[in-house]
C-alpha cells in the first residue's frame, strides 16, 4: 500500500493559500504574516528563526508583519501555548514548499539540476557561477495557491538559526522608545475618549445630567446608547475633566451582590453547577482502604493586573470600521464587533498592536468596542480610549477563583488505592467570537443589551478548563476527576494563564507531598539533591506536563521563613521538545516562574459584597523588583522532538514547590492561596 499523504498543520489546514503566510518584497526582503501575535512572549522572534531557516534568508532580512484581519492567516487566538505548535509548524511547511518551488523555477531558468543549487541569503546559485534570487524569480513564482503536502522541512541537523539563541526582534523598538505599542502611537487627527461606569458591581446607568460635561473645553461629543455613556475630546485632559463631570452627575440602580470573599469555597460549592465526570479509572481487584486523607485547596480570583491598562483605537469610514487592539484573537474579536454592530464581517478590519502584555483575556477585546461606539461620534477622525487602572481592576475579566477537594484511599501499606478529585469553579473562558451572543463588557450596556456571557470551559480535547492538569500524571490504580462548573458569574471570569492548571497542581502536589514526605525526604537524602536542613530555610519541588500533552516542568523552591516568607532561588528543568530560541525559552520559564511566585505570595482580588475593591496596586500588591527570586533554568533540549509551548509550563510546579518548601520551612501546611503571613498564623493555630 502507498504511504499515508503528510498531515498538513491544523492553521495550514484552515488557512491553506501560500501568499497569505508569505511575501517577496521589492527592497530585497521577506515579509512573514503569521495569525498569532506578540504579547511580549517573543514569538515573533522564534518564527522569524523558523522562516529564515527554512528559506536559507538571514533573519535581519526577515520583517514580521503583525497579525491584521485584513491579509493575515485566521490562527484563532494566541493561548494555550499553541503559538509555537500551530503558527510555527505551519510557517515552517509553508516556506519549506515555498523553497522547494524556487529552486524548481531556478533550474529550469538556470539549466543547472536542483539538487546542485545552493541558497545563501535568499540568493540561488550553482555550478559555473549561475545565480539567481527569491526576489529576481518573485514575479515567476506565484504564491496564490493551496499549499501541498509534498515539501519537506529541513532535517534537524540542516537547521542553523532554529536551535539557537538569538536576539528578540521586538526588543530594540522597546529598549530605544521608538512606537511599537499601542498606547504610544498617535494616528493623525487623533481624538480621546473615556467611558462611564459603575463602581457598584452589576448597577445600570439609569439618567445622567450632561450639562456640567458639555461646558469643558475641547470636548466634541458626549455619547450615550442605552447604558453605555462616555465622551470624545480633543485632549486626554479635556476627556478626563468631561468624564469626572459626568460621573458626578450619574444616577446608577442597585447593583447585584457579591460573594463573601472570606468564604469562597463555600460559595462556590453552593452555586448551580454544570457537572462533568473528566476521567475516570478502575482497578481489578480493588483493594480495600485502610485510611482516606482528605483535603481542600483554594485559590482566589487573580487578576491579569497589566503594567498598563487597556488601551485601544477606532477610526469609521461611512460604514466601515478599522481598529487597533492588543487582542490575542484578531479575528474572534471582528465577529463579536460584527454582531454588535450588525456590519458584515468585511465592514470591520482589526489590526494587532502590541500591548503592555498580557498572557489571558484581559480588557484589550473590551476597549476595543470601546472605542468602536465612541468613534461613531468623531466625525471620521480616530478615536483612542483608555481605561485607568481602577477601570481595569474593576470591570476586566479575572482569573477564576477555584476550589479542589482531593481525597485518596491508602491501603494498610500506606499505598494510594483510590484517588478523587473534584473541582467547583467558574469557567475560565468567555473570549470574543465563540457564541452567537458577544463577550465584550460593552455589548451588556447598550440600548438593547445582550446577557453577560457566563464563562465556559474549553473541552479536555484543547487541554481543559477548570480541569485542567486535574488528571495525575502519576500511575495511580483508581481515580475519578470531576469538574463543576458554576451557572452563576457574581465575579466576572475568563481566561487568566494556565486556567485551571496552576490550581490543579498546586493540589496534586501539595497532596502528595503531604502523603509521601517521609518517603519524598528519603528520596531526595539519597539523591542528594536538597542541603542539608537550616532553621528558617525551606525546600520544596513541585511536577507537572502542562495540560498533560505539552512542556514537561520540575521546579524546586527555596524559601527564608524568618519574619516573612521570602522565596530566594527557584531552579527548573524544563523540557519543551526543539527549543526554536533557547534564550526565548527560558525567558518564557523565568517570567512564569516569578508571575507565580507573584500569585502565591501575593494577589488576591478584594471585594465587599458590593464592589471589587483592590482597584490600585497598593490594593492589588504584585511581586516587586526586590522581592523577585533568583531564577536559574535548565533546558532540556529534544531537537528531534516537534516544539511545544514553554508559557505557561512554569505556573503549576512553581506554585506547588513555594508551598511544599513553606511546610518544610515551618511545618504547617497552607491549603488557601495566597501564603500570606495571615494564612500561615491560621495554619499554625489549626495544627496546635
Amino acid at each position: 500500500m502507498p504511504s499515508p499523504a503528510p498531515k498538513l498543520p491544523v492553521s495550514l489546514v484552515a488557512n491553506p493559500k501560500v501568499s497569505s503566510w508569505l511575501r517577496f518584497t521589492e527592497d530585497g526582503r521577506v515579509a512573514i504574516s503569521p495569525g498569532k501575535v506578540e504579547i511580549g512572549q517573543g514569538i515573533v522572534t522564534a518564527l522569524a528563526q523558523i522562516a529564515a531557516d527554512e528559506l536559507d534568508v538571514e533573519i535581519g532580512h526577515i520583517d514580521m508583519i503583525r497579525a491584521s484581519t485584513a491579509m493575515s492567516p485566521n490562527e484563532g487566538v494566541t493561548s494555550g501555548s499553541l503559538s509555537i505548535q500551530q503558527s510555527g509548524r505551519a510557517l515552517r511547511h509553508v516556506c519549506a514548499e515555498v523553497r522547494q518551488r524556487f529552486l524548481t523555477v531556478a533550474s529550469e531558468r538556470l539549466g543547472v539540476d536542483a539538487a546542485l543549487l545552493n541558497v545563501q541569503d535568499g540568493t540561488i546559485s550553482g555550478p559555473g557561477n549561475v545565480r539567481t534570487s527569491y526576489w529576481e524569480l518573485a514575479g515567476d513564482v506565484l504564491l496564490d495557491h493551496d499549499i501541498t503536502a509534498n515539501a519537506s522541512a529541513k532535517s534537524v541537523a540542516k537547521r542553523g538559526v532554529a536551535g539557537h539563541s538569538v536576539q528578540r526582534v521586538d526588543i530594540p523598538d522597546k529598549v530605544f522608545a521608538r512606537p511599537r505599542f499601542i498606547h504610544d502611537c498617535a494616528l493623525p487627527g487623533l481624538m480621546h475618549g473615556r467611558v462611564l461606569r459603575p463602581d457598584i458591581s452589576g448597577a445600570k446607568l439609569t439618567a445622567l445630567n450632561e450639562e456640567a460635561a458639555r461646558a469643558v473645553p475641547g470636548l466634541l461629543a458626549i455619547v450615550r446608547d442605552g447604558g453605555f455613556a462616555g465622551v470624545v475630546a480633543d485632549s486626554e485632559t479635556a476627556a478626563e475633566t468631561a468624564l469626572k463631570a459626568l460621573r458626578k452627575a450619574a444616577t446608577w440602580s442597585v447593583g447585584e451582590p457579591l460573594p463573601d470573599e472570606d468564604d469562597l469555597a463555600g460559595f462556590l460549592r453552593s452555586q448551580p453547577v454544570e457537572t462533568t465526570t473528566i476521567d475516570t479509572r478502575t482497578a481489578e481487584p480493588a483493594r480495600k482502604p485502610a485510611q482516606t486523607l482528605r483535603r481542600q485547596y483554594t485559590r482566589p480570583y487573580i487578576a491579569h493586573a497589566s503594567i498598563a491598562p487597556s488601551c485601544a483605537m477606532a477610526q469609521w469610514d461611512g460604514d466601515r470600521v478599522h481598529v487597533w487592539t492588543h487582542s490575542q484573537g484578531v479575528y474572534l474579536l471582528r465577529a463579536d464587533l460584527a454582531i454588535v454592530l450588525k456590519l458584515p464581517a468585511e465592514n470591520i478590519v482589526v489590526e494587532h498592536m502590541e500591548g503592555a502584555g498580557c498572557y489571558g483575556h484581559n480588557a484589550a477585546d473590551d476597549i476595543a468596542l470601546d472605542a468602536v461606539l465612541l468613534a461613531r461620534a468623531a466625525d471620521g477622525r480616530p478615536v483612542r480610549v483608555q481605561w485607568s487602572r481602577h477601570d481595569e481592576m474593576s470591570h476586566a475579566p479575572f482569573g477564576a477563583a477555584m476550589a479542589i477537594e482531593i481525597e485518596a484511599d491508602l491501603d494498610a501499606d500506606n499505598e494510594i488505592v483510590g484517588w478523587r478529585h473534584a473541582i467547583w469553579s467558574n469557567g475560565h473562558t468567555a473570549r470574543p467570537g465563540r457564541a452567537a451572543q458577544p463577550a465584550l463588557l460593552a455589548a451588556t450596556e447598550i440600548a438593547n443589551p445582550y446577557p453577560r456571557m457566563i464563562s465556559t470551559d474549553p473541552p479536555a480535547a484543547n487541554g481543559g478548563g477548570g480541569d485542567r492538569n486535574s488528571v495525575p500524571l502519576y500511575d495511580l490504580p483508581a481515580w475519578t476527576i470531576t469538574c463543576h462548573r458554576l451557572l452563576t458569574m457574581p465575579v466576572r471570569t475568563s481566561a487568566l494563564r494556565t486556567l485551571g492548571g496552576q490550581g490543579n497542581v498546586f493540589a496534586i502536589e501539595s497532596l502528595l507531598d503531604e502523603r509521601a514526605r517521609d518517603v519524598i525526604s528519603a528520596a531526595a537524602r539519597r539523591a542528594g539533591w536538597k542541603p542539608p536542613k537550616r532553621p528558617g530555610i525551606g525546600h520544596g519541588v513541585g511536577f507537572a506536563r502542562y495540560k498533560n500533552t505539552g512542556a514537561y516542568c520540575a521546579a524546586i523552591a527555596e524559601i527564608e521563613g524568618t519574619d516573612d516568607i521570602r522565596v530566594k532561588r527557584l531552579t527548573l528543568a524544563v523540557d519543551v521538545g526543539e527549543a526554536i530560541n533557547p534564550d526565548g525559552v527560558v525567558n518564557q520559564i523565568e517570567g512564569g516562574a516569578i508571575q507565580a511566585t507573584s500569585w502565591v505570595m501575593k494577589e488576591r482580588v478584594r471585594f465587599d459584597r458590593t464592589r471589587i475593591t483592590s482597584t490600585s496596586w497598593s490594593d492589588y500588591p504584585i511581586l516587586t523588583f526586590s522581592e523577585a527570586p533568583a531564577v536559574d533554568v535548565e533546558i532540556i533540549q529534544r531537537p528531534e522532538i516537534e516544539p511545544v509551548g514553554a508559557g505557561e509550563a512554569a505556573h503549576g510546579p512553581v506554585t506547588a514547590a513555594i508551598a511544599n518548601a513553606v511546610f518544610d520551612c515551618l511545618g504547617v501546611r497552607v491549603r488557601d492561596l495566597p501564603i500570606t503571613r495571615d494564612k500561615i498564623i491560621a495554619a499554625m493555630e489549626l495544627a496546635s
